[in-house]
């Protein structure tokens, strides 16, 4: 009996929503064709009969659902019904036949119901409550069609100009010519601008001329709301890292940037010819590993900022081999466009068009590298920009690196407007693309020995200064250690560094016997770093760190490592003891913010050359293995439904912010690249090694019980496009295996499902 009570009350509930809907139509309807009704309110009339078509779907599927399934119906009925409660009270209170006089109207409504009850935000909630019954119970039901229009509908709504502008309406008009342009506002600010160039501002009150109708100030209006909406959104899309934020934590990183170490360079000639000559328009800066490109380019960065905030705009971008967000090429054109766009909106105009018609899929899917290199070259070729491109370490471009340079070569020279900057270190391959370019200056670091030795005195003075005054040196200790430096540096910052971060270990009565530990050059110092790391007690720990952070496909965190290394099981919550292991590690490794890093890119690179059979004793194969397996058992254990705990259907995923403490915390990175891991794993293991993807494997028992968590995790942690990456790359792994046919097809089913709910999964919590 409580079934059928279950299943009669869900059945009132959608029931009603119908009717309201129903109703809601009917009040529009009957003034549709009135004069001055309001766009957002047609738009939203228009797709009732959406709602109101997967709703009497729903009343015939939900009488098969069992009791539980019903249940958890109703908190969604319940919602959306309220919405549909909500927006046939505006509808009946704002649209009248006989005037249009709405917008007043409109906004007394709202003052009761709120400013969140506006027509496009509520009918955008009821959308999402629909689309989460749609896919969380009447899959199959929902006809494609159905699907696609639902998915669109959403869409516009949240793209939808506000149906209430701000009450202080501003006007703004660009004219050139010679004729008069007079645009005046009854709210707010206007121009009047006079063909030649006098610009006559007029606020307040004041009207010249017949009034003017304010549905066209709300026109205006709504098209810059909408302007600035798809731009914020853009952005937001476009951003994969803030290279702001990215010089920020290099600087910080290296213990700050010392003005006496880079300004040598804003008197070379090279430099200066850059600079200074209009046909100059591409300087590459090259030196060898721990030179100091990277921090010499972030004080030009810090130089050019100074002089150019009204004339130029500054966009720039630091290549890190150790971060898949950072070491592609179309990372790096993203990064640039995404400083370019923030500082000058106007440019987002060779981009909205395609950004409209494919979202985020633009800068992500197999076509992205084509469309950034179109938009990027229309935006060049723009006659409002003025502007200096910088890229840093051009050698640390992992994939694809020929495509950058020939796309630098290509439009380094378009226009006379734009000036480049690049760096690498010495390779040829490198040297081959760029001597192509027209119009460059080459710096070589080498061939400046004298201004780099007096850059790395400099620095090396300010070293030593500190530590004589934070370990307490005498004159003796601090001379001794100044003149070590100085004859064994080679004008290698990196060195210097290095050394300096050691002596601070060292109690200073000890530090003069001891600096002859430090052997010169860069390789033999790692070659003494880790000898010193297999002779502590330590050394299985460390050895297993730096394997991990030599292999994972960005920096990872504190709390992501404990989940990756078996070792460090009992003490995953102590994060002192943690970053005592990592100081363990030879100076290698250092943490910024609780993330791990490599002091420079050459310590990963001596590991993976000099130190790989040790660092690597079965290969970089199990390596991946590794990490693969752990990132599984942290998910098996960790991931489960709402994970952060919203206890609501349809909430909006954009909507949600990273918790502290976070859920997620420990497993963030396992969630997004374990499949790569296994892909890089798999490529090279032999037959008795694939147990993992046999039919009730470790992968099956996984995606068995867990899948659907880990969509849910895919999408908290903001990284669904790479999930159906993911998937993908999943499918081709084991269509290879001859004896896992219900894997197989296991994963064909879970990579169509997440391509058919993709949107939903992406916007919706709580789905699973």
């Amino acid at each position: 009996m409580t079934g059928f009570i279950e299943a009669g009350a869900v059945i009132s509930l959608i029931s009603g929503v119908i009717s309201i809907t129903e109703a809601t139509k009917t009040v529009y309807d009957a003034t549709k064709d009135a004069k001055g009704q309001p766009d957002a309110f047609r738009q939203v009339a228009a797709r009732l009969p959406l709602v109101n078509d997967i709703l009497q779907i729903s009343k015939e599927r939900v009488q098969t659902l069992d009791m539980s399934a019903q249940d958890s119906l109703r908190p969604l009925l319940q919602s959306c019904n309220k919405k549909a409660q909500d927006l046939q009270k505006l509808f009946q209170r704002v649209i009248r036949k006989d005037d249009d006089k709405w917008y007043d109207r409109y906004k007394k409504a709202l003052g009761t119901l709120g400013k969140g009850a506006k027509v496009e935000c509520l009918m955008e909630g009821i959308l999402l409550d629909i689309q989460v019954l749609a896919c969380e119970r009447l899959t199959g039901a929902v006809t494609n069609a159905q699907m696609k229009e639902l998915e669109e509908a959403i869409n516009e709504m949240e793209k939808m100009p506000t149906s209430l502008p701000d009450e202080a309406r501003s006007v703004h008009l660009t004219h050139s010519g010679s004729g008069d342009s007079v645009c005046i506002a009854d709210q707010g600010t206007a121009s009047f601008h006079k063909g030649s160039g006098d610009i006559y501002v007029i606020s307040g009150g004041a009207t010249i001329g017949p009034p003017i109708n304010p549905t066209s100030h709300i026109s205006i209006d709504n098209q810059s709301h909408q302007t600035n909406l798809q731009v914020g959104n853009l952005l937001k899309d476009l951003r994969e890292t803030d290279p702001r934020l990215d010089k920020k934590r290099i600087e910080e990183t290296k213990e700050g940037l010392i003005e006496d170490s880079y300004r040598w360079i804003l008197e070379n000639l090279e430099f200066q010819q850059w600079h200074n000559d209009p046909q100059s328009q591409l300087l590459w800066i090259k030196g060898d590993p721990g030179k100091g490109k990277t921090m010499l380019l972030c004080g030009i960065i810090n130089e050019l900022e100074k002089p150019m905030a009204e004339t130029h705009i500054l966009s720039y971008f630091f290549i890190e081999a150790i971060d898949l967000r950072s070491n592609t090429p179309t990372a790096v054109l993203r990064g640039l466009l995404y400083m370019l766009i923030d500082q000058q909106p106007s440019l987002c105009s060779h981009i909205l068009k395609k950004y409209e018609h494919a979202g985020k899929a633009l800068f992500e899917d197999k076509n992205a590298w084509v469309a950034l290199t179109e938009i990027f070259t229309n935006i060049l070729q723009d006659r409002s920009l003025n502007a200096y491109l910088i890229i840093d370490a051009l050698d640390e471009c992992i994939a694809d690196l020929p495509k950058l340079l020939h796309f630098i070569v290509q439009t380094s020279s378009i226009s006379s407007r734009v000036k480049w900057i690049v760096s690498s270190r010495n390779r040829p391959d490198i040297e081959e693309y760029l001597k192509m370019a027209g119009q460059k200056v080459r710096l070589c670091l080498e061939l400046n020995a004298e201004s780099v030795s007096t850059a790395v005195s400099a620095f090396i003075q300010h070293r030593v200064l500190r530590l004589a005054t934070t370990k307490m040196y005498d004159d003796k200790t601090r001379d001794a250690v100044l003149e070590y430096l100085s004859l064994h540096a080679h004008n290698t910052f990196l060195w210097v560094a290095l050394v300096c971060q050691n002596l601070e270990e060292i109690s200073r009565w000890n530090v003069i016997k001891r600096l002859k530990e430090f052997p010169p050059g860069l390789d033999s110092l790692y070659k003494r770093m880790t000898e010193q790391i297999y002779k502590s007690d330590d050394a299985s720990l460390c050895n297993q760190i730096l394997a991990l952070i030599a292999t994972v496909y960005r920096p990872i965190t504190l709390k992501e490592l404990t989940s990756l290394v078996e070792m460090l099981d009992d003490i995953r919550d102590h994060l002192k003891s943690l970053r005592d292991i990592i100081g363990q590690c030879g100076s290698l490794l250092t943490i910024r913010d609780d993330t791990i890093y490599f002091v420079h890119q050459s310590a990963r690179d001596f590991l993976f050359t000099d130190a790989f059979e040790k660092i690597f004793p079965s290969g970089i194969e199990e390596a991946h293995y590794t990490i693969y397996s752990r990132s599984l058992k942290v998910m098996s254990e960790k991931l489960h439904r709402d994970m952060y705990s919203l206890s609501a259907f349809g909430y909006p995923a954009r909507s949600i912010e990273q918790r502290d403490p976070d859920p997620l915390a420990a497993s963030r990175y396992s969630c997004i690249y374990w499949i790569d891991h296994l892909q890089a794993w798999n490529v090279n293991c032999s037959g008795n090694q694939r147990v993992d993807l046999q039919d009730g494997g470790a992968v099956d028992s996984f995606l068995q019980g867990k899948y659907l968590y880990w969509l849910e995790a895919l999408s908290l942690c903001k990284s669904m496009p790479t999930g159906i990456v993911s998937i993908t790359k999943l499918q081709s792994i084991v269509q290879r295996q001859s004896d896992a046919s219900g894997l197989i097809e296991l994963v064909q089913d879970a990579r169509r499902f997440t391509m058919y709910h993709k949107g939903a999964i992406e916007n919706i919590l709580l789905k699973v």
